[in-house]
């Protein structure tokens, strides 16, 4: 589960030896650098520009997205290219959204609802992707899990039960709190509401209030508090409702001991050769169940259709694989879900998903090598704790290094995630970093995207970021079909903006640092320099930087 609940001066432009060594290309005349001098953006984004930052380009807009809408303008422009596989290994996606139901891919070997597996690939009536999960929707986290079964070795059982003891408490106690800030903030409301003769109301008309008695005195001063958390009252109560939801599932499920999420599935969950399992319908099973659809439509949600959203990658099929419940993903399903993927076609696999402990960890490490082996490219997200990965206390799961000091193969990406605040502040608070263990930064703090149910949504995470970079490589994929994952990973990496500028990381000020030190790259993804770059690697012009390996 890699869900985030929430309770930089900035960008030198070294832009790394191929930016200051490029010239012209037969594509455009020159990449993206001397950003050194772009100045801080001090005015609010505009509705437009908070939905799309995240394809705008920090020269022209002074956003720190990924310069995507350049690069169709000045590259891509009529171009189709290939068309590229990209699996949404995730929790399902709605196949009938308005901005994804033209970008899905189908299996056409495969007859629809006829009960048979009619291309012979071991799974039934897969025509969009497969489900893994069966009807099973809530979960508890890993470690839990290894408490219950009494799975794992000795060690990490006993760091799981120091865990649960510490935040099961913990989860309880936010959910009582919530619940109370709601009652009084619902109270205080409708009392508001009576006393202005309206149905809805403003701050400064809330201000405008001259309290007669303590009730309202103390209504007006609660209800003015919320306004700092969120821009209107009825915001500040979805939020609150969200959290309730949120702590509600840790207390009853994700961080219960006695629950048992996997009985619809009717499988060994621990038992890899227990197959098959599952149903061909890689749908996302209730509306709540939104990550996958988010997560897609940032791909690859059809492009200048009218519609909501925009998604980095013009020529995608979508491959729904449904893999991760609302609680921690079990490695079996992850390793036959990434299998599954190589398997049928996918040129890269979006893996926006993590936890801290994986008892069947090789069978996973076995599936990414054997993506490797086929010549998948797999974009993971860092995870949103605030946490420095290189430290062995932090462990995350899967990764490409087995927690050594090399990694086993060359074909996994690891993506933190950024804010639009282009400054001190750039790196998004939640996300995970590392000089060793996460590769790149990209958009992933309030990102607009696709809904279940034809909707649009503002999320944030280290999941929106991987399926930016997803979508980056597939673009390079698809108009450089020759290049190998391990060059379009390196690409990626090598392309982007570097900085050596002071950042804050976890929201903590005590932990300024600068940004060349948080991940391996240093840089930003620019898709707009990947293409240049991937250009000149496909025309023998230039090599990658082995460094950046």
């Amino acid at each position: 589960m890699n869900r985030t609940y929430r309770k930089l001066t900035f960008i030198t432009a070294s832009a790394s030896l191929f930016l200051m060594g490029c010239g012209a290309t037969s594509l455009v005349s020159t990449p993206i650098e001397n950003i050194d001098t772009v100045p801080l953006k001090i005015s609010e984004l505009t509705e437009a520009e908070k939905k799309n930052w995240g394809h705008a380009d920090l020269i022209m807009d002074t956003i720190p997205g990924m310069s995507v809408d350049k690069a169709y303008a000045e590259i891509i422009k009529n171009k189709k290219g290939k068309t590229v596989v990209v699996a949404v290994l995730d929790s399902g996606m709605d196949l009938e959204h308005e901005d994804l139901k033209d970008v899905l891919w189908t299996n056409k070997d495969e007859i629809p609802n006829n009960g048979k597996d009619d291309d012979g690939n071991g799974y039934v009536d897969d025509i969009h992707g497969y489900n893994f999960l069966g009807d099973a929707y809530n979960e508890q986290l890993e470690y839990v899990r290894m408490l219950r079964l009494n799975i794992g070795d000795a060690s990490d059982r006993a760091k799981a039960r120091l865990l649960l003891d510490e935040e099961y408490p913990q989860a309880l106690q936010n959910k009582q709190q919530y619940e109370q800030i709601f009652q009084v903030v619902k109270n205080a409301d409708a009392a508001v509401k009576e006393e202005l003769g309206k149905d809805s109301y403003t701050k400064e008309e809330l201000l405008s209030i001259e309290p007669k008695t303590a009730q309202m005195e103390q209504s007006v001063a609660v209800l003015t508090q919320m306004f700092t958390y969120g821009e209107s009252i009825p915001k500040v109560i979805d939020e609150l409702t969200e959290g309730i939801n949120y702590f509600t599932d840790q207390v009853n499920y994700n961080l219960n001991k006695d629950f048992n999420g996997r009985t619809p599935v009717g499988d060994d969950p621990y038992d890899i050769a227990d197959v098959p399992y599952g149903n061909g319908n890689p749908k996302n099973l209730v509306k709540t169940e939104s990550h996958g659809t988010h997560v897609a439509g940032i791909i690859a949600a059809s492009r200048n259709n009218g519609k909501g959203a925009n998604g980095v990658a013009n020529n995608v099929e979508i491959m729904s694989i449904r893999a991760v419940p609302n609680g921690d993903e079990y490695d079996k399903d992850i390793a036959l879900g990434i299998h599954y993927a190589v398997d049928n076609g996918a040129a890269i696999i979006n893996c926006s998903f993590g936890k801290s402990f994986s008892p069947e960890s090789e069978w996973v490490y076995d599936a990414i090598k054997y993506a490797a082996s086929r010549d998948v490219l797999i974009v993971h997200a860092a995870g949103n704790d605030g946490e420095d990965l290189d430290d062995p206390e932090n462990p995350n799961y899967p990764n490409d290094h087995r927690f050594g000091s090399t990694e086993f193969v060359d074909n996994v990406i690891t993506v933190g995630a950024l804010t639009s605040s282009y400054g001190s502040e750039m790196v998004a608070t939640f996300s995970n970093y590392g000089k060793q263990n996460v590769d790149v930064f990209a958009p992933g703090d309030k990102i607009y995207s696709t809904m279940p149910n034809n909707e649009y949504e503002f999320q944030g995470g280290t999941s929106m970021a991987a399926p930016a970079v997803s979508g980056v490589a597939a673009l390079i994929r698809s108009h450089y079909p020759d290049l190998s994952a391990p060059q379009i990973k390196n690409i990626i990496m090598q392309s982007g903006l570097s900085s050596k500028s002071s950042v804050i990381v976890a929201g903590d000020e005590t932990k300024a640092t600068t940004f060349d030190k948080i991940s391996k790259s240093g840089k930003m993804v620019n898709a707009y320099n990947a293409l240049i770059l991937a250009d000149n690697i496909t025309k023998g012009k230039m090599t990658l930087d082995s460094n950046t390996k």
